[in-house]
């Protein structure tokens, strides 16, 4: 046998030179021609105030490259299905590898899609019930609420020699309750919204937004021939009613035009009933609220499983009930089965629940609908899809993975992020918190500031040299905010008694008024059930939370928040001209693009694509409106200012607009004086959406205000200038409620809420309230433990 004697290192193979991953002149957004080299196979966190090009780095430079490079490999019929991606900005961009976005934006809103059914728990669960389950009632589809049941028979003709017909029968079980058709609800018209029987058609009982009895409506209805339009609906006969809400569509003949008559439900489930709620306009979506009631469906409970799935168990437990178990208990209910025959499969299925509980989210269940996520918790289910991946050498972009955790529930975090990067991948990280900065292996800091003063790399190299170096991030990096020596007193309590929302076990508490509270607890605790539960938004009370904010592609800050309209009235009397010029939606809109800037190609079966429009170049006004100026200024060029550029441009000269520089006062005092106020609100981040309601509810004369989470996002720098925003709002009589995870503000509380012990049904009990001295001095909480290493006492 030979055996090598020579004791030289072995010379490098070149295919392992490739440890890079280089980025040259990088201009996408507002970044400033950056270059960085970013090691391979290591965990790099990009930080920076708020706006300073960190998302325009990694996810629009890096990870968009590297997903149109991607979709290149199809093959040119696949790739007729998928968006055509630019090219991003920049000069050279070499050593990528196949990047895996896991970010914060919400999960499909599909009634049918669970937590179960984006991580594939429920298909090892359907196969494990179909191998174990009692009495056996057919394969996993006879355990799926999206298969139903089909059932049909006919001949077949087999040719052997002689023809011959045979009878087959094909059967396939499916798990669809019939009824709710597997979602779990049943909806249902609310008559009284359609119609007000004590009026006849002609006295306009429609009370359907845009069913006239002057326009066509009114010519179908009086012509039919169906019901006599001037005798009250009340009086109808029930022929007479099924035509006006049931009948079909009928060929009719009105003035000698032909026509189509069809019954009011069909017509407006398909006009208004089966489109997307958020697109439709306000007044219809306010009509389909009204009209539509959504009740737990009575033939499945709610399950949306059919009675024979349900009634096969294993040791006692049915599908639905492993499905409406907490996740941490079905671990444990898992981990007692002993069956050989399906070892490999209970394996797999304990490493998925496993990884809930680790990540932090055993308190969710797996019927949970994967709609009612928060963004933090979207992110982490996608990030249990990742660990159990057999890929490696592959880059995963995280965008604030801690949001909305508990100090306890970081390092838990951390843990992940390194376990990937171990496995031999290259892990990228936007991310605010210290302790997350703490544990990179390579740190790139941009800024300076935030939009146009920033895009630039202002330190790249180790945590050590972060925290010498004079940037912002690492002046701000050992931070730590004393506990409040002296708290201000109450002026009354808001009283929750008997709590039981989701997990909440009866809690009884006294909430102060007239002082900064802070609701804190593990995630799950029950600290939102608790106060969006038992203090809903309504008199006097301005509820404040993370949800898309309503509107389409053409909505901004500037219409949002009602600025737009002193700017189109400054600018219509400083030109003797309509306001209504200065509108986008309006008379000024461009005619090629309608005011959208782009023009949207809907490619049917094809993903659409949007190109700028030529005709305004996406400035979205007629060149005659560009012509009228504002403090030598056009419409267009006002609209791509930041918000700190306009307060200096409204504030005083020729275009001073008092309305308008207090409404911009109020978003830079949130925090977003990067933003440019004409940008689509689509593009907002959770932390954005919810300070850009804080600076429009500002104005309001609302007496108690419950903000969830506002620091998400925010730099080390930023939480100060909340912390001021929330002292000038408590200071002003105002009672802030706020629900937080975040120490600075812990310390800052004039009096904090802590619920848990842990989460889920865990949780939902108050385990202290006082002030933020006596948490820290008592550490009986582990909040109270990680607010007293937090403030070094």
């Amino acid at each position: 046998m030979a055996t090598r004697t020579d004791t030289q290192a072995p010379v490098l193979h070149v295919a392992d030179s490739h440890d890079l991953i280089r980025v040259h002149g990088a201009r996408v957004n507002n970044l400033k021609d950056v270059s960085i080299e970013i090691p391979k196979r290591r965990l790099t966190v990009f930080t920076g105030v708020s706006g300073s090009g960190k998302s325009s780095l990694v996810f629009g430079t890096i990870a968009a490259e590297s997903q149109r490079l991607i979709n290149e490999t199809y093959s040119a019929f696949v790739q007729g299905f998928m968006p055509t991606l630019a090219r991003p900005e920049v000069d050279v961009l070499e050593g990528l590898t196949t990047a895996i976005l896991v970010d914060q934006q919400r999960m499909g809103a599909d009634p049918r899609s669970t937590v179960g059914t984006a991580t594939d728990t429920n298909a090892m669960l359907r196969i494990l019930f179909s191998r174990l389950g009692q009495p056996h009632v057919g394969p996993p589809s006879a355990y799926a609420f999206n298969v139903p049941s089909v059932r049909a028979s006919g001949a077949i003709t087999v040719e052997r020699g002689a023809k011959k017909a045979v009878k087959a029968t094909f059967n396939r079980t499916g798990g669809m309750c019939p009824r709710c058709e597997g979602r779990g609800t049943v909806s249902d018209i609310d008559l009284t919204q359609l119609y007000d029987d004590s009026k006849s058609l002609n006295e306009g009982a429609l009370t359907i937004p845009g069913y006239s009895m002057d326009g066509w409506y009114g010519r179908i209805f009086g012509g039919c021939g169906f019901f006599d339009p001037d005798k009250p609906i009340r009086k109808f006969t029930k022929k007479e009613l099924h035509d006006l809400l049931h009948k079909e569509p009928t060929k009719i003949k009105v003035d000698g035009i032909n026509l189509t008559y069809e019954g009011l439900i069909p017509k407006i489930q398909k006009s208004m009933l089966s489109k997307d709620i958020d697109a439709l306009q306000p007044h219809v979506r306010a009509f389909v609220e009204r009209a539509m009631t959504f009740t737990v469906c009575p033939e499945c409970d709610g399950t949306r499983l059919s009675e024979g799935a349900r009634s096969s168990k294993i040791e006692g437990l049915s599908i639905a009930d492993a499905c409406a178990t907490q996740i941490s208990d079905l671990a444990d209910w898992a981990r007692g089965l002993d069956e050989p025959s399906v070892a490999p499969l209970l394996g797999a299925l304990l490493g998925t629940l496993d990884s809930f509980v680790e990540i932090g989210l055993g308190y969710l269940s797996l019927d949970r609908p994967a709609g009612t996520l928060s963004g933090g918790e979207a992110q982490r289910v996608k990030m249990i899809r990742h660990l159990g991946s057999s890929l490696t050498d592959t880059t995963y972009v995280f965008d604030e993975p801690t949001a909305g955790l508990h100090p306890h529930d970081i390092q838990r975090m951390n843990d992940l992020l390194l376990r990937l990067r171990d496995k031999g991948n290259t892990v990228l990280v936007v991310e605010h918190k210290p302790e997350t900065i703490a544990i990179a292996d390579h740190v790139v800091d941009l800024g300076p500031g935030a939009g146009t003063a920033g895009g630039t790399v202002c330190f790249e190299g180790t945590v050590e040299g972060l925290r010498a170096g004079g940037t912002v991030t690492g002046r701000h990096f050992d931070d730590r905010a004393a506990v409040k020596e002296t708290v201000r007193k109450p002026t009354g309590a808001l009283e929750i008694r008997g709590a039981t929302a989701n997990n909440l076990k009866g809690v009884d508490v006294d909430i102060p008024l007239g002082v900064l509270a802070v609701v804190t607890g593990v995630a799950g605790s029950g600290k939102s059930s608790l106060v969006h539960g038992s203090i809903p938004a309504g008199e006097g009370v301005v509820s404040v939370d993370q949800s898309a904010i309503r509107g389409s592609r053409r909505s901004n800050p500037a219409t949002y928040t009602g600025l737009l309209d002193p700017i189109r009235k400054a600018f219509a009397k400083a030109n003797g001209v309509k306001p209504a010029l200065f509108s986008a939606n309006s008379e000024g809109a461009c005619p090629t693009c309608n005011g959208a800037g782009v023009i949207y190609t809907d490619l049917a079966m094809m993903a659409g694509v949007a190109s700028t429009c030529e005709e305004c170049e996406g400035k979205r006004f007629q060149a005659a409106v560009l012509d009228h100026h504002l403090g030598g200024r056009d419409i267009s060029e006002v609209l791509a200012m930041s918000v700190t550029e306009a307060e200096e441009f409204f504030g005083a000269g020729e275009a001073h607009t008092p309305a308008a520089h207090r409404i911009l006062g109020r978003l830079a005092d949130v925090g977003l004086g990067y933003l440019t106020i004409g940008q689509p609100l689509t593009t907002l981040s959770g932390g954005e959406r919810q300070r850009l309601k804080l600076a429009t509810h500002m104005a309001e004369k609302g007496g108690v205000y419950v903000l969830d989470e506002p620091t998400t996002g925010l730099h080390l720098a930023d939480v100060e200038q909340l912390l001021g925003l929330l002292d000038r709002l408590v200071d002003s009589g105002k009672s802030v409620i706020v629900i937080e995870h975040h120490q600075a503000v812990m310390a800052h509380a004039d009096w904090i809420i802590d619920l848990g012990p842990g989460a889920g049904h865990d949780g939902g009990r108050i385990v202290f309230e006082g002030t933020p001295a006596d948490l820290v001095a008592a550490r009986s909480t582990l909040t109270g433990e990680h607010l007293a290493a937090y403030v070094g006492t």
